[in-house]
């Protein structure tokens, strides 16, 4: 996946953040309880968190074609999916199996870092006097 397509990604996932908190602030705060709530909320706000990573992920992609750079786009992606996805789930559903699935989600969002620091790190110094 290339700079452009992590971009286009971090915006939808941007607007649903949005989205979704709004629908937990407006709609489903009568209708979960007070823990199933807490975990609704925090499913956002790690989506929202590591959707500004995937963005700054893809404003660097487009400057380098580091392998790390595309590991630590892909790593958010897939945490958003598995951590948040999982959180939302079990918020709205209490099926209390799909727990098993977030420390996976947390696993690839410090990959992520992990490889987004790395990419950083081999970027070119500033050569300027």
């Amino acid at each position: 996946m290339n700079g452009r397509a992590f971009l286009v990604i971090g915006a939808a996932l941007g607007f649903l953040t949005v989205a979704l908190g709004a629908f937990g602030a407006h709609v489903l705060k009568t209708l979960l309880s007070p823990d199933s709530m807490n975990l609704y909320q925090k499913a956002v706000y790690y989506q929202g968190l590591h959707t500004m990573a995937l963005l700054i992920t893809g404003i660097l992609s487009l400057t380098t074609q580091q392998s790390a750079i595309k590991v630590a786009g892909w790593s958010f992606l897939t945490g958003i999916l598995l951590f948040s996805g999982s959180l939302y789930l079990l918020a709205l559903t209490g099926y209390r199996s799909l727990g098993a699935i977030t420390p996976i989600g947390g696993v690839a969002f410090l990959v992520g870092w992990a490889s987004l620091g790395l990419a950083a790190w081999r970027l070119p110094r500033d050569r300027t006097p």
